[in-house]
Protein backbone atom coordinates (compact mmCIF):
# COMPACT_ATOMS: atom_id res chain seq x y z
CA UNK A 1 0.00 0.00 0.00
CA UNK A 2 1.43 3.37 -0.99
CA UNK A 3 1.53 6.01 1.74
CA UNK A 4 0.02 9.45 1.18
CA UNK A 5 2.27 12.49 1.48
CA UNK A 6 1.47 15.42 3.72
CA UNK A 7 1.94 18.99 2.54
CA UNK A 8 4.84 21.20 3.55
CA UNK A 9 2.27 23.66 4.93
CA UNK A 10 0.91 20.92 7.18
CA UNK A 11 4.26 20.23 8.90
CA UNK A 12 3.81 22.61 11.89
CA UNK A 13 0.41 21.11 12.75
CA UNK A 14 1.76 17.60 12.24
CA UNK A 15 4.60 18.33 14.69
CA UNK A 16 2.06 19.47 17.28
CA UNK A 17 0.00 16.35 16.69
CA UNK A 18 3.06 14.09 17.06
CA UNK A 19 3.90 15.78 20.36
CA UNK A 20 0.31 15.32 21.53
CA UNK A 21 0.36 11.62 20.66
CA UNK A 22 3.61 11.16 22.60
CA UNK A 23 2.00 12.84 25.63
CA UNK A 24 -1.01 10.52 25.24
CA UNK A 25 1.33 7.49 25.26
CA UNK A 26 0.58 6.64 21.64
CA UNK A 27 4.19 6.60 20.52
CA UNK A 28 3.53 4.47 17.44
CA UNK A 29 1.22 7.19 16.09
CA UNK A 30 3.81 9.85 16.97
CA UNK A 31 6.50 7.84 15.19
CA UNK A 32 4.33 7.49 12.09
CA UNK A 33 3.61 11.23 11.98
CA UNK A 34 7.32 12.03 12.31
CA UNK A 35 8.09 9.70 9.41
CA UNK A 36 5.45 11.53 7.35
CA UNK A 37 7.04 14.88 8.21
CA UNK A 38 10.50 13.60 7.31
CA UNK A 39 9.26 12.51 3.90
CA UNK A 40 8.48 16.18 3.20
CA UNK A 41 11.33 17.75 5.21
CA UNK A 42 14.11 15.15 5.65
CA UNK A 43 16.31 17.49 7.72
CA UNK A 44 13.60 18.73 10.12
CA UNK A 45 15.48 18.59 13.43
CA UNK A 46 12.36 18.80 15.59
CA UNK A 47 10.81 15.84 13.77
CA UNK A 48 14.05 13.85 14.05
CA UNK A 49 14.26 14.40 17.80
CA UNK A 50 10.58 13.57 18.25
CA UNK A 51 11.02 10.42 16.13
CA UNK A 52 13.93 9.30 18.28
CA UNK A 53 11.93 9.95 21.46
CA UNK A 54 8.85 8.18 20.09
CA UNK A 55 10.96 5.12 19.33
CA UNK A 56 12.49 5.15 22.82
CA UNK A 57 9.00 5.47 24.32
CA UNK A 58 8.38 1.99 22.92
CA UNK A 59 11.39 0.33 24.61
CA UNK A 60 9.32 -1.25 27.41
CA UNK A 61 7.30 -3.25 24.90
CA UNK A 62 10.14 -3.60 22.40
CA UNK A 63 11.96 -6.91 22.20
CA UNK A 64 13.60 -6.27 18.87
CA UNK A 65 15.37 -3.51 17.07
CA UNK A 66 14.23 -0.41 18.96
CA UNK A 67 17.71 0.67 20.03
CA UNK A 68 19.03 0.21 16.51
CA UNK A 69 16.11 2.16 15.03
CA UNK A 70 16.66 5.02 17.48
CA UNK A 71 20.41 5.06 16.84
CA UNK A 72 19.79 5.29 13.08
CA UNK A 73 18.35 8.78 13.70
CA UNK A 74 21.47 10.10 15.47
CA UNK A 75 23.67 10.83 12.41
CA UNK A 76 20.91 13.03 11.02
CA UNK A 77 21.07 15.37 14.03
CA UNK A 78 23.14 18.39 13.08
CA UNK A 79 25.28 19.08 16.12
CA UNK A 80 27.59 17.03 18.29
CA UNK A 81 25.86 18.08 21.50
CA UNK A 82 22.50 16.70 20.35
CA UNK A 83 24.03 13.49 19.02
CA UNK A 84 25.74 12.87 22.36
CA UNK A 85 22.78 13.94 24.47
CA UNK A 86 20.27 11.78 22.59
CA UNK A 87 22.69 8.84 22.57
CA UNK A 88 22.52 9.13 26.35
CA UNK A 89 18.72 9.29 26.23
CA UNK A 90 18.61 6.07 24.21
CA UNK A 91 20.83 4.23 26.70
CA UNK A 92 19.05 5.64 29.76
CA UNK A 93 15.60 4.74 28.44
CA UNK A 94 16.79 1.25 27.54
CA UNK A 95 18.06 0.81 31.12
CA UNK A 96 14.74 1.95 32.56
CA UNK A 97 12.79 -0.34 30.21
CA UNK A 98 14.88 -3.30 31.34
CA UNK A 99 14.20 -2.48 34.99
CA UNK A 100 10.45 -2.15 34.32
CA UNK A 101 10.37 -5.55 32.64
CA UNK A 102 12.06 -7.06 35.68
CA UNK A 103 13.49 -10.50 36.08
CA UNK A 104 16.65 -12.13 37.26
CA UNK A 105 19.78 -10.16 36.38
CA UNK A 106 17.98 -7.10 35.09
CA UNK A 107 19.81 -4.78 37.51
CA UNK A 108 23.13 -5.98 36.09
CA UNK A 109 22.08 -5.33 32.49
CA UNK A 110 20.43 -2.01 33.36
CA UNK A 111 23.59 -0.96 35.22
CA UNK A 112 25.61 -1.30 32.02
CA UNK A 113 23.07 0.76 30.05
CA UNK A 114 23.02 3.48 32.75
CA UNK A 115 26.84 3.66 32.72
CA UNK A 116 26.80 3.98 28.93
CA UNK A 117 24.22 6.77 29.19
CA UNK A 118 26.40 8.58 31.71
CA UNK A 119 29.40 8.44 29.34
CA UNK A 120 27.26 9.99 26.58
CA UNK A 121 25.99 12.67 28.96
CA UNK A 122 29.58 13.54 29.89
CA UNK A 123 30.37 14.02 26.19
CA UNK A 124 27.25 16.14 25.80
CA UNK A 125 28.20 18.22 28.84
CA UNK A 126 31.56 19.01 27.25
CA UNK A 127 29.83 20.21 24.05
CA UNK A 128 26.81 21.91 25.63
CA UNK A 129 25.70 25.43 24.90
CA UNK A 130 26.28 27.92 27.70
CA UNK A 131 23.60 27.65 30.38
CA UNK A 132 22.34 24.26 29.16
CA UNK A 133 22.48 21.81 32.07
CA UNK A 134 20.29 19.06 30.54
CA UNK A 135 23.15 16.57 30.32
CA UNK A 136 24.09 17.17 33.97
CA UNK A 137 20.49 16.65 35.08
CA UNK A 138 20.28 13.38 33.11
CA UNK A 139 23.67 12.22 34.44
CA UNK A 140 22.48 12.83 38.00
CA UNK A 141 19.27 10.89 37.31
CA UNK A 142 21.29 7.92 36.09
CA UNK A 143 23.59 8.11 39.14
CA UNK A 144 20.57 8.06 41.45
CA UNK A 145 19.02 5.14 39.56
CA UNK A 146 22.28 3.22 39.92
CA UNK A 147 22.18 3.86 43.66
CA UNK A 148 18.68 2.39 43.88
CA UNK A 149 19.37 -0.65 41.72
CA UNK A 150 22.63 -2.18 42.81
CA UNK A 151 23.82 -4.90 40.45
CA UNK A 152 24.66 -8.30 41.90
CA UNK A 153 27.70 -8.56 39.63
CA UNK A 154 27.30 -12.30 39.46
CA UNK A 155 29.10 -13.44 36.35
CA UNK A 156 27.43 -15.69 33.84
CA UNK A 157 29.77 -18.48 34.94
CA UNK A 158 28.77 -18.06 38.60
CA UNK A 159 25.04 -17.85 37.93
CA UNK A 160 23.11 -20.94 38.93
CA UNK A 161 19.41 -20.92 38.09
CA UNK A 162 16.97 -22.29 40.61
CA UNK A 163 15.93 -25.82 39.71
CA UNK A 164 12.29 -26.73 39.95
CA UNK A 165 11.20 -30.23 40.87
Amino acid sequence: MELKAITREGVPAALQKAERYRLLNDSTAAESICLDILQVEPENQQALVMLLLAITDQFVDDTGDGVDRAREVLPRLKDDYKRSYYSGIISERKAKAILRRGGLGTADVAHDWFREAMRWYERAEAARPKGNDEAILRWNTCARMLGRHEPSRVSRDEFEPALGE
